[in-house]
């Protein structure tokens, strides 16, 4: 084992024993936390190491970078991350990536559109801007709350639950509010009359801050500092 792959097996395993201690305290089921390694920043040599260790989910800010990289990795379940512009969705769309970052119906229906042409059925996640930051991508709660059946009624796109980004700061505490914000939509919409068929993965949480995530609820967490700490 290279240098670099002992580090990383380092790193992974503080991470899981992060996960695990954050559900034992929140009386949860550590195999339901899922583990995305976000790539943004990795050398291409450090995810085929971390596929080795057992890594299969990735996730990547750009674009054309989901594009690239998940052609050398088919077989590993990829997710956007980052912002996608509709002019995008064509290019990314044949890797089968769950899309973390759908912020609004008009990008939903892009995907919609362009799915149907695919003749397939894409994967994806609500963005939601819970603190309300200008600074923040993402569909407010009450909008979301008031037109979820357009929402919901998108063909051709599996809507597999919602994603947050909690505000920066150096207290992990701070963020608390915005993930139990998220869990407490996820439960409303989910209590709106008829069948919602919002399935409960809610992706909140990352290096500083993944363990008030699992106690709120993430069933997700979007992982990559942590995991790459002490390479260049």
């Amino acid at each position: 084992m290279s240098p670099v792959e002992e580090r990383l097996q380092q790193n992974l395993a503080l991470v899981r024993q992060r996960i695990d201690s954050a559900c034992r305290r929140a009386a949860r089921d550590p195999a339901l936390v899922g583990l995305v390694a976000v790539t943004k920043y990795a050398h291409v040599d450090w995810i085929a190491s971390l596929a080795r260790l057992g890594v299969h989910t990735f996730g990547e800010n750009r674009p054309q970078q989901l594009v690239e990289r998940a052609a050398l990795w088919p077989g590993d379940d990829w997710h956007l991350i980052g912002q996608l512009q509709r002019n995008k969705v064509r290019s990314v769309l044949p890797h089968n990536p769950l899309i973390q970052s759908v912020d609004s119906l008009r990008l939903l229906r892009r995907i919609s559109d362009v799915s149907g042409e695919l003749q397939r059925r894409t994967r994806v996640l609500l963005q939601v801007n819970v603190s309300g930051e200008a600074s923040k991508q993402g569909i407010s709660p009450v909008e979301l709350l008031q037109t979820w059946p357009l929402f919901e009624s998108t063909p051709n796109v599996i809507i597999m639950g919602l994603m947050t980004m909690a505000p920066l700061a150096e207290d992990p505490e701070d963020a608390r509010p915005t993930f139990r914000g998220l869990r407490e939509l996820r439960d409303e919409l989910r209590a709106l009359p008829g069948e919602p068929r919002l399935p409960p993965i809610l992706s909140m949480g990352m290096s500083h801050d993944m363990e008030v995530a699992i106690e709120e609820g993430a069933t997700l967490v979007r992982i990559g500092s942590a995991l790459f700490d002490g390479l260049s």
